[in-house]
């Protein structure tokens, strides 16, 4: 009997210390931006519904996305409101986060101004001054 419960407490051991490397792989992998990516169910697009010069132009945010008016931006706006590297968005799993960089003006979600990390879910409303976006 002893040897059967020695053999199980292995087997779980085993499977512990598996379960444990597979989550550090996990972690490593995706600090450095090597993960596997599922096929994400919430918007992961930002369509572009008002602006002067940008309507109608669709961005997909696969991993990190900065917008601002700066050229070393991802996503450069045209909008005089904007600040250089006005926000960044980042694609998760459940959608994506949006972060406001310190903008003079500000980044509005559905009217609110976002003064810490927001989760954006399909069909969100961005603006940066007189742009205005859409999560898809």
């Amino acid at each position: 009997m002893p040897d059967v419960i020695l053999a199980l407490l292995r087997i779980i051991f085993l499977g512990l210390v598996y379960l444990f490397v597979w989550q550090v792989a996990r972690a490593i992998g995706s600090h450095l931006g090597i993960s596997v990516r599922r096929q994400r169910k919430e918007g992961t697009k930002v369509l572009f519904v008002r602006s002067e010069e940008q309507q109608g132009l669709e961005v997909e945010v696969n991993d990190v996305t900065v917008l601002g008016r700066s050229a070393e931006s991802d996503v450069v706006l045209t909008d005089p409101y904007a600040s250089e590297f006005h926000m960044r968005l980042v694609a998760q799993d459940e959608g994506m986060m949006l972060h406001d960089l310190g903008s003079t003006n500000g980044t509005y979600v559905n009217g609110r101004r976002v003064t810490a990390p927001t989760q954006l879910r399909r069909g969100d409303s961005i603006q940066i001054g007189k742009t205005a976006m859409e999560v898809r």
